[in-house]
């Protein structure tokens, strides 16, 4: 409907609408007029924390935007269309409601209410916070006014610096630096926070999740690689294009789009500009457009040769028995076809045979058994399989699942080495001659009784034999990077809390790789799994020491260093790392999950093709 107020105009008439009825009350009543009401941005300030905070303000105008009927932090966004002409100051706020809001896109409204500072997830969570308006008592003016046009975020709107350095006076927080919209991409999303936004035809680099949200890149050169997605390089590159995209159209009157990495969104994206727990600076979006399936394939790797021996690595994402069988037989399907039937597969996230139900059991084997059918169905091999089950609850993950790592062999292929004893706290070793290495106990767990490995799994090691050529194969997953801050924390740079119990894994880890080649220094070591870190991380550097592992991923151009995305950002989580006695190997991230919206795991495997 067209407005009924000019925008030029729309914030006197509301001001004078609201005087008339009484809304402003004190100083402001009878005398005030629109320089003395609190405007928007007197609310947002120039930093990321109001200079309000903690205080009632009345008479509060704007032109609503956006309305979220949904979730937990129900509510409307509202705009002063008469902006200060002061770039660091946003003119859009939220104002939270908690119940279902009863304005509509277009009102012209006053609010009464108290400025707070939100901060989604929590004061641990590190993340910024939300300046919105709560426990709001709000009058509708006028309605079917026009929206104040959006703020295009374009690509030569957004800096290419990501963030400034915390200031060390205040913890290493950013909160109270007055905001350089045109220096960094952070200050210049928080100066446009609440802000009616949009952006043009842009790439999608994080597929939509079952969340109904997605993300796109506003730079589509920014860390690109050839499948459309952004690649995390390192702790400096944040790649400060992306952006999540949510939407405020109920799903019943407009389904989400459903897209993969590499697709475009089309055409005009708009809506206010949020901050949330899930993603940090967010487009409710409105109005959305127009998806451009670009037709992503998921890949498939190459054969190994008679005389090549091919270990992959597949976290398969909490599997037990209960997942439907359409799960087991795609991720079957994905060892046969895309991973080309490996000999050796080491898996991660095997679930006890009742899954999270939390009653004491342990073992997995009907998990493997339907799994390895399932493999058989499509038309692979009769895997074997070899593992440790844990103690009940011991080993971190979903409560009652009780993870595990699991070698799955094709024995028409290669020989496990069975040496027994191992279980769930008993460490094996590694003796042997000067020249012949080998494993007390086959499988058997590395140093299970050091902390690092507390409420964590422990390294599952095996011993295998192809053609006539012993190989130790270590399977991995690390503690994971929750409780990390976000790369949007207002702590610059973030806390990564979770690092220090993976470097210590890393280095209980390392520690025996080099035990074996003390033995036999042309030992063939594979160390792989989920490592849960970065190619350029602490963790990798510490598994690496002395040369007694290389990366294989670094291998890759650096376009191609990724098995995960998140956030928008394609980024190395699984790794395979090889002992100096692995002279030559393929190496291959193989992408059939991360990138896409229906996926079997959110990890991409991994191989490596090598000759012992």
């Amino acid at each position: 409907m067209p407005s009924s107020i000019p925008r030029t105009a729309a914030v006197s008439a509301v001001v004078a609408a609201a005087l008339a009825a009484g809304l402003l009350v004190g100083s402001q009543s009878a005398a005030a007029d629109t320089e003395a009401a609190v405007r928007i941005h007197d609310i947002q300030g120039t930093t990321r924390v109001s200079p309000l905070a903690g205080k009632q303000v009345t008479g509060v105008t704007g032109i609503v935007t956006g309305v979220r009927t949904y979730g937990s932090s129900r509510g409307f966004w509202m705009q002063d269309p008469q902006g200060d002409d002061d770039p660091a100051t946003s003119e859009g706020l939220f104002v939270f409601t908690s119940s279902a809001p009863k304005v509509a896109v277009g009102d012209a409204v006053s609010v009464n209410g108290t400025v707070t500072e939100y901060v989604v997830g929590g004061l641990s969570s590190g993340n910024q916070s939300l300046t919105q308006l709560s426990r709001p008592q709000v009058t509708v003016v006028s309605q079917g006014n026009e929206v104040p046009a959006p703020v295009t975020i374009a690509p030569w709107s957004v800096p290419d610096a990501y963030t400034p350095a915390g200031d060390p006076a205040d913890g290493g927080s950013i909160n109270n630096l007055p905001l350089e919209p045109e220096t960094y991409a952070l200050d210049y999303y928080e100066s446009l926070e609440g802000t009616n936004v949009r952006v043009g035809s842009s790439r999608v680099v994080g597929a939509t999740d079952p969340y109904s949200e997605l993300w796109v890149t506003v730079k589509p050169w920014e860390n690109d690689n050839e499948r459309g997605g952004t690649v995390y390089g390192s702790y400096e590159s944040q790649n400060t294009g992306r952006l999540q995209i949510q939407s405020l159209i109920p799903l019943a009157q407009q389904p989400f789009p459903k897209a993969n990495v590499g697709d475009w969104l089309t055409g005009s994206t708009e809506g206010p500009l949020d901050f949330n727990q899930f993603g940090g600076y967010t487009l409710t979006a409105r109005t959305i457009g127009t998806l451009q399936d670009r037709g992503l394939e998921r890949e498939v790797t190459e054969k190994q040769h008679k005389n090549e021996l091919a270990v992959a690595t597949y976290n398969v994402e909490n599997l037990d028995p209960s997942d439907p069988q359409e799960k087991f037989d795609a991720l079957a399907k994905a060892v046969v076809e895309n991973l080309a039937s490996p000999d050796v597969v080491a898996l991660e996230e095997i679930q006890d045979d009742n899954g999270a139900k939390n009653d004491g059991t342990v073992s997995a084997g009907q998990t493997l058994k339907k799994f390895t059918d399932a493999i058989v169905a499509a038309g692979g091999p009769a895997y074997a399989w070899r593992s440790i089950d844990p103690e009940n609850n011991k080993d971190g993950g979903e409560p009652g699942g009780n993870i595990r790592q699991v070698f799955l062999f094709n024995p028409e292929r290669v020989s496990f080495v069975d040496r027994a004893g191992g279980d769930a706290t008993t460490a094996t070793a590694v003796t042997g001659t000067k020249g012949r290495a080998a494993l007390t106990l086959s499988p058997g767990r590395i140093d299970p009784a050091n902390a690092a490995w507390e409420a964590s799994r422990k390294p599952l090691a095996g011993e295998f034999t192809f053609r006539g050529r012993t190989v130790f194969v270590i399977a991995n997953h690390f503690g994971s990077k929750g409780g990390d801050e976000s790369i949007v924390s207002h702590h610059q740079p973030p806390n990564r809390s979770s690092e220090a119990k993976r470097l210590l894994q890393a280095q209980a880890v390392n520690a025996f790789v080099k035990e074996i080649t003390a033995v036999d220094k042309q030992a063939d070591v594979l160390v792989v799994g989920d490592i849960n870190d970065f190619e350029f991380s602490g963790t990798t550097e510490a598994l690496t020491d002395g040369g007694a592992l290389y990366p294989a991923v670094k291998s890759l151009p650096v376009s191609e260093r990724y098995s995960y995305v998140f956030q928008g950002n394609s980024q190395v989580l699984d790794q395979i790392l090889t002992s100096p006695g692995v002279h030559h190997f393929e190496y291959d991230s193989v992408h059939v999950n991360a990138e896409f919206a229906d996926q079997n795991s959110d990890h991409d495997p991994q191989v490596l093709r090598f000759r012992p």
